[in-house]
């Protein structure tokens, strides 16, 4: 019993030295903060409202130097910093009934990632969405001049579904913004109010994901470190996408941000195509 006992000791010092070391030698290794730092800042430029695009680069630049879930794992924290800078950002920007409509079933999908994430892949969800974003876009475009300028009314069966895909996508890979974009976008919101809500909603939706990540264990001091050291860059890159998007016109906005859903679809389906096979 004894020498069980002094067994499993070991090995958990053997593993938390490892560990540590491990840590050491991703916060000295160069090519880390060369994949992390831009990474950070693509993320927070598109968290201050310059379309989904950008933020799907950051993980998979990550991905370069790490696992795809120690990259999730390390993001999240920093995602939560730049809510914070985004909901000052945009304070006072946001439409109600859009959170009402859509956040219960963000909730939801989160719920379902949780039970679903041992069995879901990323590039399974990847390429579901991407496809969804690609052909959102494509029907946009094909509505003509009048269809595009129209703005839908709100709808809670749609609202409902629309988010708790979001919260699904966002849960298991980061991946939550073209499922949003898909109801909120034909509402033909102010810019001002679009991004407001969004910040809102995935500010609500990232703080609700980090019961299960604890609850799963990606939240180690390797990651935490990790994430504790890219933070303060988390701060910078909102603003400055948020300065951009104040000064855009609706008729230059909306164009802009359909064409970030659709090279952001494309580049979902890249990815999980070329994981796939």
């Amino acid at each position: 019993m004894k020498t069980c006992l002094a067994i499993g000791a070991a090995e958990g010092y053997e593993s938390a030295f490892l560990k540590s070391l491990f840590m050491h030698d991703l916060l000295a290794n160069p090519w880390f903060y060369a994949t992390a730092i831009p990474a950070v800042i693509l993320v927070g430029l598109s968290k201050g409202g310059l379309g989904g695009a950008m933020g799907q680069l950051g993980v998979p630049l990550m991905t370069l130097v790490m696992p795809p879930l120690q990259a999730a794992a390390i993001m999240l924290p920093i995602l939560l910093v730049m809510d914070v800078a985004s909901l000052w950002t945009w304070r006072g920007y946001h439409d109600a009934k859009t959170l009402r409509y859509m956040l219960p079933g963000g909730m939801i999908g989160i719920a379902i990632g949780w039970l679903m994430s041992e069995s879901v892949t990323d590039d399974m969800v990847k390429l579901i969405v991407g496809a969804i974003a690609v052909l959102f876009v494509l029907r946009y475009i094909l509505a003509g001049a009048a269809g595009r300028a129209k703005a839908k009314p709100h709808n809670f069966a749609a609202a409902t579904g629309w988010s708790t895909v979001a919260g699904f996508t966002s849960y298991v890979a980061h991946a939550g913004g073209p499922p949003y974009q898909i109801y909120a976008l034909p509402l033909r919101q102010d810019p001002k109010i679009y991004n407001g809500t969004s910040v809102i909603f995935f500010a609500i939706i990232n703080a609700l994901k980090v019961i299960p990540y604890f609850a799963q264990g990606q939240f180690d001091a390797t990651n935490l470190s990790a994430s504790g050291v890219l933070a303060p860059l988390a701060f910078a890159a909102p603003f400055a996408g948020a300065w951009i998007v104040r000064r855009m016109k609706p008729e230059v906005f909306y164009p802009f941000i359909y064409a970030m859903v659709f090279l952001t679809g494309l580049k979902l389906v890249y990815d999980g195509v070329a994981k796939m096979f």
